[in-house]
């Protein structure tokens, strides 16, 4: 972040304000953490900070402090609109492009107040008057630590601001495996535990309170995985009546899409859940070494993130989808 930035984040945070901070639709552990963890640092500063979040976070990150707070646009439309339309400033986390929002999109396309945009995602859209867009950190938890260092504040750091940044550092760096996790990250880390958190409970909080439906679900899905050693491709499949079969909760196939990567000789992954109520495929993509899965997935299913982890959709059938896939990857080099 260049010192103009700071230097307008600064007078925009001068003095007490309502604030409004903005997570994607489906919010993960980094973007819940992030969203929580400046949501608690701007309460220290004296400003009346809001978080809505456009559709519900996944049980698994409901005892983060704060989330108890946390507004649901799908939930409640009207208020939430209202809040946005009072709000003297709007932070938008972990993603770059409003229509990342859903629904909500409508609504901040309105919006005077000025917005600053905290991300690492590739390709940033230009809505923001602030944008700090770094691809080359591992989550935007770990970007919120350096705006609080940049602004000087690091004496405000708590244990709970903390609990918040570890929380969306570990979740998206894959607890700590994944390339973009860097020595900086570390000593990050090193400092949220000389705070006081409790890094052991956080990963059982977050890996280790599984329901059976969870378990039985993943068995499910390693059941249906399909391997092509020959395109070092493999993916998963779930559909609608296997998701309820299993009472398929918000956040119940988090990750699953990895263990596709964990298959000797495959460097590409994914997995293809079908949707019936949204009439949609949704699609996550991993990978590792140097194939682009953020470009494959904007290239052919509407979606993007990261070199090595993103996401996208699909409008077809599962089986049209699954073919249009298994066509390209017998296509391209991997």
């Amino acid at each position: 972040m260049n010192k103009e930035d700071i230097l307008a984040i600064q007078n925009l945070l001068a003095t007490p304000k309502k604030i409004a901070i903005i997570p994607h639709r489906s919010p993960d552990g980094d973007a819940m953490g992030s969203t929580l963890a400046l949501y608690h640092f701007l309460l220290k500063l004296n400003h009346k900070p809001t978080v809505i979040s456009p559709n519900d976070f996944p049980n698994f990150l409901a005892w983060l402090p704060g989330s108890e707070t946390v507004l649901i646009y799908e939930n409640d439309r009207e208020n939430c609109a209202k809040i946005l339309n009072e709000a003297e400033l709007v932070f938008t986390l972990d993603f770059n492009a409003l229509h990342r929002t859903g629904e909500m999109e409508q609504v901040l396309n309105k919006l005077s107040a000025p917005m600053i945009m905290i991300d690492h995602h590739q390709k940033p859209d230009t809505y923001a008057t602030v944008t700090y867009s770094d691809t080359a950190i591992g989550s935007t938890c770990e970007m919120i630590y350096n705006l609080i260092s940049f602004l000087d504040k690091k004496a405000v750091l708590d244990k709970t601001i903390a609990t918040c940044i570890y929380t969306g550092i570990t979740t998206d760096s894959g607890s700590f495996r994944f390339p973009s996790t860097t020595s900086t990250t570390h000593r990050i880390v090193a400092e949220l535990i000389d705070l006081g958190i409790d890094n052991s409970e956080i990963h059982n909080l977050l890996f280790d309170d599984n329901s059976a439906n969870r378990l039985q679900l993943l068995g499910r899905a390693l059941q249906n995985i399909k391997v092509f050693p020959e395109y070092k491709t493999s993916y998963i499949t779930l559909s609608q009546k296997e998701l309820d079969e299993f009472h398929y909760q918000k956040g119940d196939t988090e990750g699953v899409v990895n263990y596709g990567l964990t298959i000797k000789g495959i460097n590409f992954a994914a997995i293809f859940i079908e949707h019936k109520d949204e009439n949609i495929i949704k699609i996550s993509f991993r990978s590792q070494g140097n194939f682009d899965v953020n470009q494959f997935a904007r290239e052919h299913f509407n979606g993007g993130g990261h070199i090595n982890a993103a996401g996208g959709k699909s409008n077809e059938s599962m089986k049209a989808t699954t073919n249009k896939f298994e066509d390209l990857i017998s296509k391209i080099t991997i």
